[in-house]
């Protein structure tokens, strides 16, 4: 098998890897080997039932109170409890949690606010305008008024009272507009002559 340049890196890593825990292991067993530290031995003292203790007082806490020695006794020593029975807390009525108190706002009396009328509802929208342009009309004798009508690219030629691009009514033609009703919205437009 031949190792390549990466497999060769990986090789070295790991060589230095194991021999860097041996040496820990090495350390540990040799701590583990030597004599352990001796140990201060515990002083139990167990109160006597005929002895008092001592009193201690602590400034601002109130009363003086019989504080137990420091023992390993798990005896429960009622008197001890008895004593811290009557203790009552009186604080400052400060919060000691919040820096600062806060004030309360005042509710605002009914009457003193400003009295808002409901805005009425909006209104259907405008119809659109009629795209339509008036650019010119014929007339020949003895045949009625023809217009012509532009919409884009298309061209209409319509008379009074026809329908336009199925949807515009011409209703009345005059030399210089045109009255023009959009059926489907019923919405009436005056368009004027345009000259281009």
């Amino acid at each position: 098998m031949k190792v390549g340049a990466e497999d060769r890196k990986k090789v070295i890593a790991l060589a230095v890897l194991a021999v860097g825990a041996t040496a820990a292991v090495a350390y540990m067993l040799s701590s583990l080997g030597g004599t352990p530290p001796p140990v201060a031995a515990a002083h139990v003292s167990t109160p006597n039932p005929g002895v008092t203790q001592p009193v201690r007082h602590v400034p601002g806490r109130g009363p003086a109170i019989a504080v137990a020695s420091n023992t390993l006794d798990p005896e429960l020593r009622l008197q001890l409890l008895e004593s811290s029975e009557g203790n009552k807390y009186e604080g400052s009525g400060r919060n000691i949690f919040v820096p600062t108190l806060e004030e309360i706002p005042k509710p605002v009396e009914a009457g003193l606010k400003g009295k808002v009328t409901p805005q009425p509802p909006p209104g259907p929208p405008p119809p659109p305008p009629i795209p339509l342009k008036f650019f010119g009309f014929a007339s020949h004798t003895g045949e009625p008024k023809r217009i012509f009508l532009a919409q884009g690219d298309d061209v209409f030629i319509a008379e009074e009272g026809q329908i336009v691009d199925r949807r515009y009514k011409v209703l009345h033609i005059n030399p210089t507009s045109v009255e023009i009703e959009d059926v489907l919205n019923n919405n009436h437009q005056t368009i004027p002559l345009s000259s281009s």
